[in-house]
């Protein structure tokens, strides 16, 4: 869908603008690494991470139809961090370990400068919907 928007120039001649719409989404569905920590930068709001794995599996060979050839697989780990005050909460008391769950949320691109005084890059997945699969410890408390 393309949006329009008529914009007025100082010689009263009205031209329009196309506004291209772009998406920053991202769909995980995985198991939980480790239980999810919340850390709290001084004058920021706190924040729970943890990560993610996702796996990719595939049947190398002569022919994916028969049953021949192995099987091969690809672990990614995705690290999730969660803002949204309800959800971060939530997240943090009841997701654990080995739980199975499904992130909804947008790709960031950030640096940070590591204890030994180096930048680094590191990509996060900032999740405003978690999805809990399995009960990972919920039992009884939702």
């Amino acid at each position: 869908q393309v949006l329009r928007q008529f914009v007025r120039h100082d010689s009263d001649t009205v031209s329009s603008l196309v506004l291209e719409r772009s998406m920053n989404r991202v769909q995980l569905l995985g198991r939980v690494g480790q239980d999810p920590i919340m850390r709290q930068v001084e004058g920021k709001n706190p924040v729970t991470i943890f990560s993610l794995a996702t796996n990719e599996m595939w049947r190398t060979g002569e022919s994916e139809l028969n049953q021949g050839g192995d099987i091969s697989q690809k672990t990614t780990w995705h690290r999730i961090s969660v803002f949204r005050p309800g959800l971060r909460d939530v997240t943090y008391q009841y997701v654990k370990k080995g739980s199975r769950i499904f992130v909804e949320g947008k790709i960031d691109y950030g640096e940070y400068t590591d204890k030994n005084n180096v930048r680094r890059q590191a990509t996060t997945i900032i999740a405003d919907n978690v999805i809990f699969l399995s009960d990972g410890g919920m039992r009884d408390k939702v």
